[in-house]
């Protein structure tokens, strides 16, 4: 069963992540105090609520002690954000995200309960300059400030050898965790079987490693 998860604020970036979660299979409750905002959600989530947040008495009403957690999304109302993040905390609400506007706003929102503060435009931002700065890969994701998850086209000399005989981990320091086919992908290898121009590999290893094998 998928987990239920409250998302406070149905702006682009709350409204992005209801929606691609309740895609997954999660049951998602929208809160917004826009009623055009919450209309137009409504078929997309499993339940979408028109509700002041600044309202203490809307948080009982919504059953927060059941859920596994929450997604506060809103930062043009700094005081409501602050004020959602400390009622979902005082409810016990196992894990609470927040998006904040800068740092003084992260900090704060750290103080008040937040288990994890993100910057999605700054985030975006690192996503998109390092995708950048990889001409040679089709897509990086940052997994830590030192390693990385990136997808490559399969190396010219790499093709018709398989993984054991290419000894990735041995001499590229790299793991490769699947193959894109088609439009398929698998992860369970075969290290024996040869690889093809057509391959798409992803890999994760240090960025340094990954930064070699671009070159």
């Amino acid at each position: 069963m998928g987990k239920q998860y409250a998302v406070f604020g149905a702006g682009e970036f709350g409204s992005s992540v209801a929606t691609a979660l309740q895609q997954l299979g999660w049951e998602i409750i929208v809160v917004d105090k826009d009623p055009e905002v919450i209309q137009e959600i409504a078929d997309q989530v499993s339940y979408a609520v028109c509700a002041d947040l600044d309202d203490p008495g809307v948080f009982e009403k919504l059953g927060l002690h059941d859920l596994d957690g929450v997604i506060i999304s809103i930062t043009e109302r700094l005081e409501t954000s602050i004020v959602v993040t400390m009622m979902c905390k005082e409810m016990g609400v196992p894990r609470i995200l927040a998006k904040a506007r800068n740092r003084t706003h992260e900090k704060i929102l750290r103080s008040v309960g937040a288990h994890k503060v993100i910057f999605p435009e700054v985030e975006m931002g690192r996503r998109i300059a390092k995708y950048l700065a990889a001409d040679n890969f089709l897509d990086w994701i940052e997994l830590s400030p030192k390693y990385s998850l990136a997808e490559v086209n399969t190396p010219a000399k790499w093709c018709g050898r398989g993984l054991l005989e290419l000894k990735v981990r041995e001499k590229y320091h790299l793991n490769v965790i699947g193959i894109k086919r088609g439009d398929s992908v698998t992860i369970h290898i075969d290290p024996r079987q040869p690889l093809s121009a057509d391959d798409i590999l992803i890999v994760v290893g240090e960025n340094e490693d990954l930064n070699i094998l671009q070159e």
